[in-house]
């Protein structure tokens, strides 16, 4: 599979936190949008946490901690948005 990675941020917050959201343009025909995506968002002590991806098999998906949602992707933007939103729901901080 080719890809390119098109979003890349990885950050320590505050020594309490890990965030790192990774977006790869990519040309294999198993990603519909043409896009594949890994948003982390773990705290470092408790190993509570956010992702967001969509590898292969699987479509979309949430894991908030040990539940598995599905997503709903419309964009990179509004991923990236919702991702933020998840977060502070998920530890009320605001990223």
């Amino acid at each position: 599979m080719n890809a390119e990675l098109v979003e890349y941020l990885k950050q320590d917050i505050r020594g309490k936190y890990i965030m790192e959201i990774r977006v790869w343009k990519v040309t294999d025909k198993r990603y519909k949008n043409g896009l594949k995506y890994s948003l982390i968002f773990i705290e470092k002590k408790s190993q509570k946490k956010v992702l967001m991806d969509n590898h292969h098999p699987k479509k979309p998906h949430i894991h908030l901690d040990n539940i598995e949602l599905p997503y709903d992707f419309i964009d990179t933007s509004k991923l990236i948005d919702d991702f933020k939103l998840f977060i502070f729901q998920h530890f009320g901080e605001i990223v």
